[in-house]
Order: C-alpha cells, then sequence, then structure tokens
C-alpha cells in the first residue's frame, strides 16, 4: 500500500524475475522469495501496454513459471507466483541468465523492442555459489540492454553477484543474512521502478516548512533551530539544538554476523552523527561502548574534548567479533556508562543510541524499562537481522520516533541523517538565555510601533 506523501507512477517496463531454487533453499525459504516477487509486484503498474512481468524458475535446469506475454493483470500474476514449485536441485545461476537473454526477453515470449520508454529489467535472487560461469553471460545480456539486480541471501558467493549486477554495484547488489528478511528489500524495488515526481515543485504537499523531493515522493524538514515532529509535517523551535549540553553514549554490537566490511560502515556512521554535535566541558560529551558476549568500554564521557579526538578514537575501535547479548550491554550502560565516575554531569540530559544487527541472545526487558525509567532518551538502530520487537522495546516513547531498522548496511548513512535531527535537547523556558531573546523580541516589537 501506498504510505503518505507517496505518488508513484512505475515506468513501463519488461521484467524478469531469476528465482533460485536449488536444493540449499528450503520450502518455507521458497516460499519468502514469492512472497518477496509478490510485493514488488502489487507495487507495480502492470498491463500489456504498462509494466509485464515474467518469472524463471531454475535450479539444475531451467523453467519458464511466467512469460511477458502471459497473462498480465495483477491478480494473474499474483496467483501465478503462488503456484511456482521448488525444482530443488543444482545452482546452474548462468545457465539461467542465458536463458533470459534467448527466451524470457525475447519477442517471441511477449518483449518488447529498445525504445527509451521502455526498459528490460532482471533480479536475481540466489543463495549459494553457482555451477557454472556467470560472468560472460551476465555481460552479454547487459550488453543487450538487460539492467541486472543480484540479490545474495545467506552463503551466497559476493563475487558472484557483482559479477552479474549492472552498474553501479552500489545499487545494483544487495544482501540479507536469511530469506526471513528478504521482505525487507521490498521497498527498494518499488522506488527503483517510480517515475521521477518532484512533489515539493508541484505544491502537492503539506509540510510546514520545507519539503524534500525523494524518487516519486517526498519527506518533510525543518528549518534551523526547529525539529520535525512525530505528525513528520510540522516542525517545533528547539533552542538548545545540537550544541546543548549533552551526554551522548553509542551502544554498539560487535557480534560476528556483522562481518568486518560492515563494522567499518558502523564506525562512519558513529562519527556522522558526532559531526552534528558541539563537543566540549559544556556541551556535549561522547562515550562508546560495544558488546557482543561481553561488553567493553571502548571510552568514557568526556575522555575526549574534541570531534577530531573522538572520531580518530572511533576509527581505531578493534571489532570483538563473537555473540550478542544486548541485555548485559544495557545493564552496563545503567550501572556505569551514566555514572558521575565515568564522566556523566549531573542535570545534563542523557541520551543512549543502541546498535544490533541481530536477535539478544539474553534478556534485555527489564534493562531496557530502566534505562528509560531511568530519564534516559533511547534509541535503537537496526539492521539485517535485529528484531524489530526488540528495537521497539529499548526505544523511547514516542517509539515511532526512537527507532530505526534497514535491511542493508550501506543505507545506514540515512538513518544518521535522521538521527541527527531528532538528537535536540529542548531548552528550559525559564533559563536566562530564552529570557533574553524574548525581552529582545519584545523590545524589537516595541521600537517597531514606536516608528
Amino acid at each position: 500500500p501506498a504510505v503518505p506523501g507517496t505518488l508513484c507512477r512505475t515506468k513501463p517496463t519488461d521484467l524478469v524475475f531469476i528465482i533460485d531454487s536449488s536444493r540449499s533453499v528450503r520450502p518455507h525459504e521458497f516460499e519468502k522469495i514469492k512472497v518477496f516477487v509478490s510485493r514488488v509486484i502489487e507495487a507495480l503498474d502492470v498491463g500489456p501496454n504498462a509494466t509485464r512481468v515474467g518469472v524463471i524458475n531454475y535450479a539444475s535446469a531451467v523453467r519458464s513459471e511466467l512469460s511477458l506475454q502471459g497473462p498480465q493483470s495483477k491478480a494473474a500474476l499474483l496467483q501465478a507466483v503462488r503456484r511456482i514449485q521448488p525444482l530443488s536441485t543444482g545452482t546452474m545461476t548462468g545457465l539461467a541468465i542465458q536463458f533470459a537473454i534467448s527466451r524470457a526477453f525475447s519477442a517471441a515470449e511477449g518483449a518488447r523492442g529498445s525504445a527509451p520508454n521502455f526498459k528490460k529489467v532482471a533480479i536475481v535472487v540466489t543463495d549459494g555459489r553457482p555451477q557454472d560461469g556467470v560472468q560472460d553471460v551476465s555481460a552479454r545480456a547487459r550488453a543487450a540492454g538487460i539492467e541486472i539486480f543480484a540479490i545474495g541471501v545467506g552463503r551466497v558467493d559476493m563475487a558472484t553477484l557483482r559479477q552479474m549486477a549492472s552498474e553501479p554495484l552500489d545499487e545494483h547488489v544487495d544482501y540479507v543474512e536469511s530469506y526471513s528478511v528478504i521482505e525487507k528489500l521490498t521497498h527498494k524495488f518499488q522506488e527503483a521502478f517510480c517515475v521521477v515526481s518532484d512533489l515539493c515543485a508541484t505544491g502537492d504537499h503539506d509540510c510546514e516548512q520545507v519539503c524534500v523531493s525523494t524518487p516519486g515522493a517526498y519527506r518533510c524538514a525543518c528549518r534551523d533551530g526547529f525539529s520535525l515532529n512525530s505528525d513528520g509535517k510540522t516542525c517545533t523551535a528547539c533552542n538548545g539544538g545540537l550544541g546543548s549540553a549533552l551526554d551522548l553514549v553509542f551502544l554498539i554490537d560487535g557480534s560476528k554476523s556483522v562481518r568486518p566490511e560492515n563494522f567499518e560502515l558502523v564506525k562512519k556512521f558513529i562519527n556522522q552523527i558526532v559531526d552534528s554535535l558541539e563537543v566540549s566541558d559544556k556541551q556535549a560529551q561522547v562515550g562508546l561502548v560495544q558488546y557482543s558476549s561481553s561488553v567493553r568500554q571502548e571510552f568514557p564521557l568526556g575522555q575526549f574534548k574534541s570531534k577530531k579526538d573522538i572520531k580518530a578514537a572511533v576509527k581505531k575501535m578493534s571489532y570483538m567479533e563473537k555473540g550478542t547479548m544486548t541485555g548485559q550491554a544495557l545493564k552496563y550502560l545503567l550501572d556505569s556508562s551514566f555514572s558521575v565516575i565515568n564522566g556523566a554531569r549531573p542535570g545534563v540530559p542523557k541520551v543512549g543510541i543502541v546498535f544490533t544487527d541481530g536477535r539478544s541472545q539474553d534478556y534485555i526487558s527489564d534493562a531496557a524499562k530502566k534505562a528509560k525509567d531511568s530519564g534516559f532518551r533511547m534509541f535503537a538502530v537496526g539492521v539485517g537481522n535485529a528484531v524489530e520487537d526488540e528495537l521497539r522495546e529499548i526505544a523511547s516513547e514516542p517509539v515511532a520516533e526512537h527507532y530505526f531498522y534497514t535491511a542493508d548496511f550501506r543505507t545506514i548513512s540515512k538513518i544518521g541523517k535522521k538521527l541527527q535531527m531528532k538528537i535536540c535537547v529542548e531548552e528550559d523556558p525559564c533559563e536566562c538565555k530564552s529570557i533574553v531573546k524574548f525581552q529582545t523580541k519584545v523590545e524589537e516589537l516595541i521600537n517597531s510601533l514606536q516608528q
């Protein structure tokens, strides 16, 4: 279903799904692939003169389940997808791509001729290493004008995905830890097929202050000194801003499922938030804790007095690479991170940002509740296999403003931008600075009236 702020007409496309049903894909996992395919189809404008959909099912052999000239009503397509059964043999991905070139995208099977208004797109979903070559055949497919998206699951060979996919690879290669979270990629492909409409320019929006266009949609933002309210449209003055006194502690998952290359992205995410702060003894202080099967304080609040020193310490942080004891980490945050002995300042707002990529191996409810009951403002950020119920349990109220999820580590910088806007401390209206501001405004008004 369309979300508020979305107006998305899909580009006329010849779209073929190439789905792996080799023996490594269990029956319940294959059902997850079918759900993913169905969700993408549901968001498309399908029809003979709009987007046509085909499906290739492959293992050791290749089977056409649905051709581009087949019934192209949404109901018929979804029914055809539901009927697909796994082949449960080997993994001949190259053979499947060759089948797409010679058969699925042929005029005889309903593909339309190349034209500026029409695209040819293949989405390959696989969870293993192919038993044949994919590099040459994928190059031939791309040369024939077929745009290839490659989705890898679990223990897939990442080099193979890159050999298959179109450029730029960042936009055409996706990875998920398991089939249980493949559905999270649905939104990406809904956006990929959207006609880009600048709704801000047309005035077709309800933002109070700033409208920001995205492909086929828009989001609201606020001017400097304001923060976006929970309705996603209106803004509230945020007098303190990111320069106010703040004790901020990051609680970072260093478990083995994160993987070294993604841990480097997590470091960049931390430093992205640090960049938005005014760091000093009287303004923001930052602490960092890493956890896996145990908890390790990387540095306490106040140890580093500048952004430069904090960012350098984050870059040097080594990866623990063990389990996921989120409950134990939250207890450490309660007992140690925000204690005076570890640099916390009495009376200064406390903010915790918990980052995780999987289900906790211990109990989190008590520690999560105590953190919020203690007045800490808790943000929860989840990636990949993170459990959204756990993220909500950690997050402060209103929960929708304090928890974030993405399927892909490469998109956490977008969450970083949202967090920068939300770590905004309201100033006490009784504080001197507010009174002076109020007095100055009153004086200006009186002067203008006298003139």
